[in-house]
């Protein structure tokens, strides 16, 4: 029997407006947004509607407000489609969206400790120290072995497992830059810096894992009603008692998205709807597996199509 995936985006899928046409109509989306104000103490919901790019771009901006624009579409799509799933993922932050869709922890908790998030993974590296790039066309131990290379003694890995031949790395900038160049010298001419304003999901983030830790520890934790697809291990994780330290592994940790939408698409999941701001990953999907269909809903109109 054919099962349905919700897969929630994570940072790079930010625009300014986002959710501001469900929650001026619905009022489950309108009452999602009042509740991130009160918890975070901020209009964040202002940010989200009529934002500047270079304010929703701060990582501690971000990783809140896609949260909550994810949650409240969430929201809308449960009242008014009666929409289902049987598995949940998130890319990197995205992993948040779908705890909360699970029951693991409140949405609450969730744009609390997302806020934290991503403050600490920003303070964890000095700006311009760090830095990510994505290189096209290379397989895993071909890019990890590059990354051994270039790495002379700083940090420089796979960040991002993103579809076949798309892979990000992050690390020192200057190892990543190193990685460039012998990425180029051995064929691979489409690798790329990365607009980012830290080197996510690499060891240079073990400060922000440490802190993070402590937020996680002081959450009440409950029982998931659908198992959610962890970024770590790419398997599907129903146990309440392992959600926190997976979250604590994933900021240092690779990002095996490729992964988990194979080990989805192994569990019979031939539907994929991607709940949030932007297309990203209904894309990545389409690129990883042709044997699946994928929508995304993120406003009226994709609202009205999901619906018929």
């Amino acid at each position: 029997m054919s099962k349905t995936a919700f897969i929630f985006p994570g940072q790079g899928s930010q625009y300014s407006g986002m959710g501001k046409e469900l929650a001026d109509t619905f009022a489950v989306a309108r009452h999602l947004f009042e509740e991130a104000d009160d918890a975070l103490g901020f209009k964040l919901s202002a940010l989200c509607f009529a934002g500047s790019d270079s304010d929703l771009r701060l990582t501690a901006n971000t990783q809140p407000a896609i949260l909550t624009a994810s949650i409240a579409i969430l929201k809308v799509a449960m009242q008014e489609t009666g929409l289902k799933a049987d598995y949940l993922a998130g890319h990197s932050l995205g992993e948040y969206s779908a705890l909360v869709c699970s029951g693991a922890f409140t949405f609450a908790d969730a744009v609390r400790t997302v806020r934290a998030r991503g403050t600490y993974m920003q303070e964890a590296v000095p700006v311009g120290s760090g830095t990510m790039a994505a290189i096209l066309g290379v397989e895993r131990d071909i890019l990890e072995d590059i990354c051994r290379e270039a790495a002379e003694g700083e940090v420089v890995s796979p960040a991002n497992f993103n579809s076949p031949g798309q892979i990000v790395i992050a690390g020192s900038a200057t190892a990543v830059d190193r990685a460039i160049e012998i990425a180029k010298a051995r064929g691979f001419r489409k690798a790329m810096l990365l607009p980012v304003s830290a080197p996510f999901h690499c060891a240079l983030m073990k400060p922000a894992a440490d802190r993070l830790a402590v937020v996680l520890d002081a959450i009440t934790y409950s029982d998931m009603n659908n198992p959610v697809v962890s970024n770590v291990e790419a398997t599907a994780n129903g146990d309440k008692g392992r959600v926190r330290d997976l979250l604590v592994s994933q900021v240092c940790s690779p990002v095996l998205w490729e992964q988990s939408v194979v080990a989805m698409a192994a569990l019979e999941t031939t539907r994929f709807i991607e709940i949030g701001p932007g297309r990203v990953l209904s894309g990545l999907v389409k690129r990883i597996t042709k044997e699946v269909t994928t929508e995304n809903l993120e406003d009226l109109a994709t609202l009205k199509l999901l619906a018929a």
